[in-house]
């Protein structure tokens, strides 16, 4: 029994097993997702409004702001005919 604790320690994660993750290193371990995922980062300003209505969306649909705004994205440029938009 004490060989099955052992392998179910074994495999958790490092910094389950030392001192926790600092904000900045989990910040960190983020981008780095992101990085790796392809992904990009657009920073806007929005009116207030806007921004609150943005956040019901989102609650509605359960999904994130991020998700949100790529799939208004997506549909805009369907609307639009721009599917062969690339970088």
């Amino acid at each position: 029994m004490s060989q099955a604790s052992t392998a179910a320690s074994s495999s958790k994660r490092p910094y389950r097993k030392g001192k926790p993750l600092t904000g900045s290193e989990k910040q960190q371990a983020f981008v780095a997702r992101r990085k790796a995922a392809n992904d990009k980062t657009i920073r806007v300003y929005v009116s207030n409004e806007l921004k609150l209505k943005l956040q019901k969306m989102c609650e509605v649909e359960g999904i994130s702001q991020g998700e949100m705004i790529s799939r208004l994205i997506e549909k805009a440029s369907t609307d639009h005919s721009m599917n062969d938009v690339t970088s």
